[in-house]
């Protein structure tokens, strides 16, 4: 190939803007899908200089952005505490994080660049009680939950949970932080009556009262325990959902994370525990998918309606180019139901795309490239006709 035919190449390919914190390996990833899609390397336009007021974008940039996570400096900016280990301040985080992300899209627009993610989306997306009603709105099956649609009661503390859970005949329920995220103060409780209640959590409540995220799960087995970090939670907003039994391989339970790109089910992992938290940070592991697959059809259900079942899900927020979906399989592995869908759920380093998917071979973020190269392809194939 000629220089100059190279040259016109890379000057009609995407050019990549990334918004994230610079030594995140989410960026990191994401750069290095981009280098070796043969692309232009992308720039990274770091969080801090956008809470600060700072970010500069280019005419023409593809903008992505990213998790603001892991990054101590950040997370006191949008928190407002000092240990990024702290539970309380998700309130906060959530009114200046989607702060952040509209003046993202503010100035993007301003500079002739476009942000692949809708703002409104996002605002959905970290707020589990509205993202909860829009799924169950359109359709997909979710956890029946007291705290979300038109008309839900807010959460005051122990009390209103406690109340919830008895009108609603729902003796084990999750217990969510609106806008919390890797099961930071989520509490998997259980009640057998009046006073006896126990609930299983990461959080860890020190000699003050203060939450902080642990990666330990514990568990809490007096309702004035549970009632105390309840109440220091609810400040910040709670979203209560039917705790459904999950389906079990290898006599652990069992869930998947499948990553919807471009309104296509690419990518699946399966998440086991020996509790009722899969989160891989938690001590959950990966299980295996086959596995999961010939169960399903063994049990006389259908692989495809259920990744179907996540694509209608990612379909309600058709401005997110790629989400994650929480899929939770019921006992016996033939009924699925939503249990969150995730604006950043494309951390699964190793995974490659499905079969069939269009995504083989290619990790997550290889895949999010290759869905913006072929949209910019079909893109120039419309404008020369």
């Amino acid at each position: 190939m000629s220089p100059s035919a190279s040259s016109s190449r890379s000057a009609e390919a995407p050019r990549f803007a990334v918004v994230g914190n610079p030594d995140n390996r989410r960026v990191t990833f994401f750069r290095e899908a981009v280098r070796a899609a043969g692309l232009r390397p992308a720039r990274v336009v770091p969080w801090l200089r956008v809470l600060r007021g700072e970010a500069v974008f280019r005419p023409g940039e593809s903008v992505r952005i990213d998790s603001p996570g892991e990054n101590a400096e950040v997370e006191r900016l949008l928190r407002g505490v000092d240990d990024p280990t702290r539970v309380e301040g998700s309130g906060r985080w959530y009114a200046a994080f989607t702060s952040a992300v509209d003046a993202v899209a503010r100035a993007a627009a301003a500079a002739g660049a476009e942000v692949l993610g809708s703002p409104a989306d996002i605002a959905v997306l970290f707020d589990k009680r509205l993202c909860h009603g829009v799924l169950d709105g359109t359709g997909v099956p979710v956890p029946a939950s007291p705290t979300s649609g038109p008309g839900a009661p807010a959460v005051h503390g122990w009390p209103d949970v406690r109340e919830l859970m008895r009108g609603h005949r729902m003796p084990r329920v999750f217990v969510k932080l609106a806008h919390g995220s890797s099961a930071s103060g989520v509490l998997a409780v259980e009640s057998a009556g009046p006073g006896r209640v126990r609930a299983s959590t990461s959080v860890e409540r020190d000699a003050e009262g203060r939450l902080f995220n642990s990666l330990r799960v514990r568990r809490y087995t007096t309702e004035r325990e549970v009632g105390r970090i309840v109440d220091a939670l609810a400040p910040d907003g709670l979203h209560i959902e039917r705790w459904v039994p999950k389906a079990s391989q290898r006599g652990r339970a069992a869930d998947l994370r499948i990553v919807v790109i471009g309104g296509r089910a690419t990518h699946a992992v399966v998440r086991t525990s020996t509790g009722p938290m899969t989160n891989l940070h938690l001590g959950g592991a990966r299980g295996d998918l086959d596995e999961v697959r010939a169960a399903v059809s063994a049990a006389g259900g259908s692989w495809r309606e259920a990744l179907s079942m996540c694509e209608r899900a990612a379909a309600c927020f058709p401005g997110t180019p790629c989400v994650g979906v929480d899929l939770l399989p019921a006992v016996g592995w033939r009924r699925f139901a939503v249990g969150e869908v995730n604006a950043f759920g494309d951390l699964l380093p190793g995974l490659t795309g499905l079969p069939g998917s269009g995504a083989e071979g290619l990790d997550t973020y290889a895949a999010q490239v290759a869905a913006v190269l072929d949209r910019a392809r079909n893109h120039r194939a419309v404008t020369a006709s």
